[in-house]
């Protein structure tokens, strides 16, 4: 059962396609550090592809057939790709699902604020995040800022050379006796995690009232009106995202393995646009479905929970098979899917909250979690024997490295996914994702070996 690295085999005898599978994937986490981000490179790719968007196929009056390959976009934060097979849409598809939102800190709809001398936004954490971590590295704002004629202003700072970053501050050591005795929670709190974004302030400006004088706060909405056309307003109908500045990096001496932000699950999500993308002409539907707000709990229109995904089905299945409910539900119950989310990967200086029997461990393989959840797996959806047993024997088949984990040890801790919500509709469906250290960090680690095995293990998959 004791897994060898795949850097004694087949990572080694195939370094040539792991290596342009990892320099493809950093060059995506750099490109898609938000989940609209995400969405407009998978568009990208999808489109050189031979993609097409299926609602403006079928308003051409275009009939769909087998082989065809399709996306649909729901509101430019989740996408839904399909390559149609040989079978009906009604006899199930085999999907792949991952997240395209990370852990991050949003700006508020009323973020600047002068203080002392400075200027901030404020900001809001999003997801499950060690706040202190947080503080004093390079921050950059990516997202857009939607103006009330109907334009939109794409933003991003500060992943340019030449471009300023941003900061959180944090308390000097020679002044953080008190601050240290704090717990861990307390060391940084939420109200504290605003960007410092000036200092500067104009030289003159008669437009203020005299007992306001904050003049700093208005030299940075004078910088972001002649930059960006932006006024402060604006802010109200603004999608800001705070995110770790700089370009995914090669780690360690054998660059061996990637660090890099937002692998959690971007990690999952790209290597399975990648196998997505591989897929030509297959027996069952194939899919990749790419979602928002999984960190928060796969809520509003553009999670996991929204019905955009059986919207979608269903006008597939109306185009190719008729209008019928009842082959939705077919359709969606005969599925089989891979809820492609990440491990928590051993890390032997916390070996304490681990069950090492259990544990993923990096440059092994793919990594299935039979039940992800909480204590007594709360929260999980603890797929069948039987569906597991089919898919060892598929991913031996293609000779495909992989493991099975659990997320720590019992009462260490927990987490879930979007797994439980997919197998609603009756479906089979098993976590399975990459081992990754410093899960939810603003720098994350994965193997390259891994990396290049999920792509494997998702073409196997998608062809099954």
């Amino acid at each position: 059962m004791k897994k060898e690295s795949l850097w004694l085999g087949k990572a080694k005898e195939n370094s040539e396609e792991l290596n342009k599978i990892c320099d493809l994937y950093k060059k995506c986490l750099d490109e898609g550090k938000t989940e609209r981000e995400c969405v407009a490179l998978s568009v990208k790719m999808a489109e050189e592809k031979g993609y097409r968007e299926l609602y403006g196929a079928l308003e051409k009056g275009e009939k769909l057939k087998a082989g065809d390959k399709l996306y649909v976009v729901q509101m430019n934060k989740s996408i839904a790709l399909f390559v149609l097979g040989k079978k009906p849409v009604s006899e199930g598809m085999n999907i792949l699902g991952a997240h395209i939102d990370s852990p991050r800190l949003d700006v508020k709809q009323n973020p600047l604020y002068e203080k002392e001398g400075f200027a901030y936004f404020d900001t809001h954490y999003y997801g499950g995040i060690k706040k202190y971590q947080w503080t004093t590295v390079p921050l950059a704002i990516h997202g857009v800022v939607a103006k009330k004629d109907g334009t939109n202003v794409s933003i991003s700072i500060g992943e340019k050379e030449d471009e300023p970053v941003f900061v959180i501050t944090d308390l000097l050591v020679h002044l953080a006796g008190k601050q240290l005795d704090k717990k861990a929670t307390e060391v940084v709190t939420g109200e504290n995690l605003d960007i410092l974004i000036g200092n500067c302030p104009l030289e003159s400006n008669e437009e203020l009232e005299k007992e306001e004088k904050e003049n700093i706060r208005a030299n940075m909405l004078k910088i972001l009106e002649e930059t960006y056309g932006i006024e402060e307003e604006d802010f109200l109908s603004a999608e800001l995202e705070i995110v770790p500045a700089g370009k995914a990096r090669d780690l360690g001496l054998d660059r061996s393995m990637i660090l890099a932000y937002g692998q959690d699950d971007r990690i999952c999500a790209f290597t399975s646009l990648f196998a997505m993308l591989d897929v030509e002409n297959p027996e069952m539907t194939a899919c990749c479905l790419l979602v928002d707000k999984e960190e928060i709990g796969s809520v509003g229109a553009t999670g996991m929970q929204s019905r955009f995904f059986e919207n979608v089905v269903a006008e597939l299945i109306a185009a190719t098979e008729g209008e019928s409910q009842l082959l939705v539900r077919r359709a969606l119950a005969r599925s089989r899917m891979l809820s492609s989310d990440v491990s928590a990967g051993y890390d032997p200086l916390y070996a304490d909250v681990f069950n090492k029997n259990n544990a993923a461990f990096l440059s092994k393989g793919i990594s299935f979690n039979k039940y992800t959840g909480a204590r007594g797996k709360s929260g999980s959806n603890d797929a069948n024997a039987e569906y597991i047993a089919q898919l060892r024997k598929v991913m031996d088949e293609a000779e495909v490295s992989y493991q099975f984990s659990e997320l720590g040890s019992v009462d260490a801790g927990g987490g879930g996914t979007i797994a439980y919500i997919m197998a609603k509709y009756g479906m089979n469906v098993i976590d399975s994702g990459v081992a990754v250290l410093n899960m939810h960090a603003p720098y994350e680690v994965s193997s390259k070996a891994d990396v290049y095995e999920a792509v494997r293990g998702y073409r196997a998959f998608l062809r099954w």
